[in-house]
């Protein structure tokens, strides 16, 4: 193929798109042994999204026209080390990118370097502040784009964006503000907190300049396109037309868009959410969903328009996923159901046309050794550092019978928490640890370095309601010895999974407030 170009979409969970068939949901009784949230707080109807109106349709179309994988798996639950694994086709353990070191270290080779080295164009264009080149994500790009940014600015204001609440803001602010042209902070601030346009959170701006990029680039050189699109983020702000086609129908859009939408308080107790009102968030991300993958379509349009789709190697896929009520969670962190850690994956084009439905089990961090061997790339120093194998249908790469995740380190820490909220629940400080999980197509187990663990068959307990270690302890055994042979074991991690970090990284992250 001559051209690759590789989306995400920020926080699309598997179970709400329209590319995969899901299993039929189960009332299952849930019960948890180990520490984790389950089931009295489980919201009735939290897994409607398997009916009524599908709010992908260019994706399903994609999906139709190419090859759906219906088994994907993220490697975390959220953005930073996702997209890590993502960039490497390394583990988060692996790659040291987590909540309590947000730098991708230098050392490790990137998929843009490889394809910058073999002649590629590399554009990014990212509208999720965490994947920048503050945090490293930079490298191989000839030019990234801050879809947050009125003015674009080498000086970036995402710390404020990043802010957990107005007194982060206003300290991220005080910080930053000065760094660099202080009027061009002061308007990209203004812009991203008050000014940015109603429903859309950058995805339609980056499609607009991607049009103009298209229209005005030398079409000799094969291009890589990298675009992360943040709009089923928290919080979930869909314009009125699309909210409406999604929202229950005694719903009002003013009555849903009033929801106070905090995760991290939420789970803190500062203040409860009921199950009509979840069901009214639900409403507003699969709005969302269906607003993003419009701009999913005018991506494609403008690809066509320009000539270069029939040459196009065209991925889509997911980071992470995103609990609105499921287990009693707001948001994608502190645990590893697979709420969080399925994902939509479509390839389209060259040898993945018309390749239909796979139930293999894959994972993102797949996708490094999946888009070179498409491209006709050998990149022998990111071959050698990765675990990731080629999801190309003539790949002699063997299929993965078990998939893997990592949760390394809380993001934000308990510490900040207390700062924001003083007293922090006893529920939320046992998530202070770290996790890791071992799926396979009919196991899930996943254990924490505080000694909890918990099975499920999910076959039989999709939504991981049941947990069965005391019951088969010889599988735990066995799952337990699987996650072992891929990570070193966990007792040898220290509790908040740190890595020794660079003088440099330890400034930028007390600039951020995480130290």
């Amino acid at each position: 193929m001559r051209n690759v170009v590789l989306v995400v979409l920020d926080t699309a969970r598997a179970k709400s798109v329209g590319t995969q068939s899901m299993p039929a949901e189960r009332n299952a009784s849930p019960t948890d042994s180990a520490g984790f949230r389950s089931a009295p707080g489980e919201r009735p109807g939290s897994s409607d999204d398997s009916v009524g109106t599908r709010p992908t349709p260019t994706l399903t179309r994609l999906a139709e026209e190419g090859t759906a994988f219906e088994n994907a798996f993220a490697t975390a639950p959220w953005t930073l080390p996702s997209h890590a694994s993502l960039f490497t086709g390394t583990y988060p353990s692996e790659h040291g990118t987590h909540g309590g070191h947000t730098y991708l270290d230098d050392e490790l080779r990137t998929v843009p370097e490889a394809f910058t080295d073999a002649g590629f164009e590399t554009i990014g264009v990212s509208n999720n502040t965490w994947i920048t080149e503050e945090f490293g994500f930079d490298r191989g790009f000839e030019d990234l784009r801050k879809g947050w940014q009125y003015i674009q600015s080498d000086a970036d204001m995402g710390a404020v964006v990043r802010g957990e609440d107005v007194r982060e803001k206003l300290l991220a602010t005080r910080a930053r503000l000065f760094d660099g042209n202080p009027v061009v902070n002061a308007a990209n601030i203004l812009y991203s907190e008050l000014f940015q346009p109603a429903g859309d959170d950058g995805s339609a701006r980056a499609v607009d300049w991607i049009v103009d990029w298209l229209g005005d680039r030398d079409g000799d050189r094969p291009f890589f396109l990298f675009c992360n699109f943040i709009e089923p983020h928290v919080e979930y702000d869909p314009p009125r037309e699309y909210a409406e086609r999604f929202l229950p129908a005694e719903a009002s859009y003013e009555e849903a868009t009033a929801i106070r939408q905090d995760p991290r308080a939420y789970d803190c107790d500062d203040y409860d959410i009921s199950d009509h009102e979840f069901a009214l968030l639900r409403g507003l991300y699969r709005a969302e969903l269906a607003y993003v993958d419009h701009q999913l379509g005018r991506l494609r349009t403008a690809l066509e328009d320009a000539g270069e789709w029939p040459d196009t190697l065209f991925v889509v896929c997911g980071d992470h996923g995103e609990h609105i009520g499921e287990h009693d969670f707001f948001g994608h962190q502190y645990n590893l159901y697979d709420t969080l850690l399925t994902v939509p994956l479509v390839c389209h084009g060259g040898p993945f046309t018309g390749g239909g439905r796979r139930d293999d089990l894959v994972q993102l961090l797949d996708l490094p050794a999946t888009l070179l061997e498409t491209a006709g790339i050998d990149d022998p120093a990111l071959r050698e550092q990765w675990s990731s194998r080629s999801l190309h249908p003539e790949s002699d790469a063997r299929d993965r019978d078990a998939v893997f995740a990592e949760y390394v380190a809380p993001q934000p820490s308990i510490e900040r928490l207390e700062a924001r909220f003083g007293e922090v629940p006893a529920s939320v400080r046992e998530f202070d640890r770290r996790l890791r999980a071992v799926r396979t197509s009919e196991y899930k187990y996943v254990r924490g370095d505080d000694g909890s663990e918990r099975l499920h068959h999910v076959r039989t307990d999709p939504l991981e309601h049941t947990d069965i270690s005391d019951a088969e302890p010889e599988r735990v055994r066995t799952l337990r010895r699987r996650l072992e042979d891929r990570f070193d074991p966990l007792a040898e991690a220290s509790g908040a999974g740190e890595v020794e970090m660079r003088d440099g990284t330890k400034e930028r992250l007390a600039d951020l407030g995480y130290l």
